[in-house]
């Protein structure tokens, strides 16, 4: 008698949705069983790989993570354009660190001429990310939301505090939202609920679960993910039905572990082969819980997932 693997039934689906417009737009969701599981349902999209970018150049990367990007650093339309070019990125995430508060402070007339230069750099969708500050994002995301009409741009993070401000400038200018929760699955049902009574359509949102890296935190992001999929797929949670964005790589490449030279302890191995495992395997932990796109930084990481999903799903 031939073997017949066991079958789970799924009662739900992920909803689809469009980031960006034109040739290259990407789909992502449409998932009707858990990560992977192709024997037991569809997986019409693959999961999206993001390569981040930031507005300033960053002071305070590891020599490996800079390497890659070290005479484009201080250009973000060019540092975008060699993500997509070189690299292959699917989606460009740009990293607003300059407007944060307890830093350079910089304005929203600033952020929106950097947003708008990487915005012609490249054609495939865009991801704008504040700095975690509610009213600092509050204000210069509706500023973007305005100034780049037409662009289908994904705005975040987009958290309780301040879903009203942004949430009506998406439904404004047509613009999807990144519901930014504290990896609690109450929570992240709870702003959704909040979006949703807003106005914002289903098509127009995003899970931000907020993660931790490899040895700080994983575990429980995984947890939450794993338990938000479940309630998704097997309990028939309409709002907790949506494709999921994870933004890993400053989780990662912020930790001691990836920053210690090996000069400094040999034991720990060469620098950069460590910090390439560390993206790679905490991205593919969260593809496992069900992220559908994922913002990376090292090219030689972005490769290896990429090769991974390619196997997982030939």
């Amino acid at each position: 008698m031939a073997f017949e693997i066991p079958k789970a039934t799924y009662s739900g689906a992920i909803k689809q949705l469009q980031l960006g417009q034109g040739p290259k737009a990407v789909q992502v969701g449409g998932e009707t069983s858990y990560p992977f599981h192709l024997f037991e349902g569809q997986m019409p999209n693959l999961p999206r790989l993001a390569m981040e970018v930031y507005d300033r150049e960053p002071e305070d990367w590891a020599p490996a993570a800079l390497e890659p990007f070290a005479d484009v650093a201080g250009d973000p339309a060019a540092w975008a354009a060699r993500c997509v070019n070189d690299f292959g990125a699917e989606v460009i995430c740009l990293q607003l660190a300059s407007i944060d508060p307890n830093g350079m402070d910089r304005g929203p007339t600033e952020a929106v001429a950097v947003v708008r230069q990487v915005a012609a750099a490249v054609d495939v969708p865009l991801i704008v990310w504040g700095c975690a500050n509610d009213e600092k994002d509050a204000e210069v995301l509706r500023q973007v939301a305005e100034a780049c009409e037409g662009r289908h741009l994904i705005l975040g993070p987009v958290s309780e505090g301040n879903y009203k401000q942004i949430g009506a400038a998406a439904i404004a200018y047509k613009h999807t939202v990144a519901a930014s929760s504290p990896i609690d699955i109450n929570l992240c049902k709870q702003l959704n609920i909040l979006l949703a009574d807003l106005g914002v359509p289903d098509g127009q949102i995003i899970v931000d679960p907020t993660v931790g890296g490899l040895g700080y935190g994983l575990e429980y992001t995984y947890s939450v993910m794993e338990r938000g999929r479940m309630a998704a797929l097997a309990q028939q949670d309409e709002r907790l039905q949506f494709p999921i964005l994870c933004n890993l790589a400053k989780e990662v490449w912020k930790v001691k572990e990836v920053k210690t030279p090996e000069a400094e302890d040999p034991k720990l191995g060469d620098a950069r082969k460590r910090g390439v495992l560390m993206e790679a395997v905490t991205a593919m932990s969260l593809l496992l819980a069900g992220a559908d796109v994922l913002v990376m930084r090292h090219p030689e990481a972005v490769a290896r997932v990429r090769t991974a999903i390619a196997d997982l799903t030939r």
